[in-house]
């Protein structure tokens, strides 16, 4: 059985086979989160001759306390606030926008780097998988499920190689399917089932994005 992927495209192309259901299909988009979601993203769209985009996702963490979400910002400009967290933990209303306008800075600093004046994909009514490197407590990708749920997703589909168990079983229930290749109970970081975990670059993602590599 499998303990550790060589790197990302041989993750993807394992996962790829977990999809293999989806090849072919019109309807099919496959949409992966940067930086490291996207060779993964890459090998999975040529094995199932789909399309890639990048879905851009920044989180809106609660000032303090980052890694509790109150919100999400995404390409397209979407905004989703979480007011139950936000009036919970007592943010003011200037605090939100502060952590909203630098998250937004980043997003665009980042649709202008990986997609230049191409357009996002519409994805309403389509079916979207939804592609990361590896899923540990899942606070990114649930703010991704939400945005596709925005946008009239037709069936979301969560795919990745590595995911804590305790994760997938919760997300199970929050996108349409979860699929992974390893699904382990001890799950210390994503990093731990790569033998090479070396950072996507910017300059990677360009050249996976662009046209001329399309892999359909």
């Amino acid at each position: 059985m499998k303990t550790q992927f060589r790197d990302r495209k041989e993750a993807g192309e394992l996962l790829a086979k977990k999809l293999a259901k989806y090849a072919d299909r019109a309807d099919v988009l496959v949409l992966a989160l940067p930086r490291g979601g996207v060779p993964v993203g890459f090998a999975v769209a040529q094995r199932l001759h789909a399309p890639l985009d990048v879905l851009i996702v920044r989180k809106l963490g609660v000032p303090g306390q980052e890694e509790l979400a109150m919100g999400a910002i995404a390409t397209g400009g979407v905004l989703i606030l979480n007011a139950r967290i936000v009036e919970a933990m007592q943010v003011p209303s200037g605090a939100v926008d502060s952590v909203v306008a630098r998250e937004r800075r980043e997003l665009e600093r980042r649709e202008l780097s990986y997609r230049g004046g191409r357009l996002a994909p519409a994805v309403q009514g389509r079916t979207v998988i939804l592609v990361d490197d590896g899923i540990a407590t899942g606070s990114t990708m649930r703010s991704a499920i939400a945005v596709m749920r925005r946008q009239r997703a037709h069936r979301i589909v969560v795919a990745t190689p590595t995911i804590a168990a305790s994760t997938y079983r919760e997300m199970s229930g929050e996108a349409d399917e979860v699929a992974a290749v390893l699904v382990p109970e001890d799950f210390f970081g994503v990093g731990q089932w790569y033998m090479d975990f070396s950072q996507t670059t910017d300059g990677e993602v360009q050249r996976l994005l662009d046209p001329a590599a399309t892999p359909l």
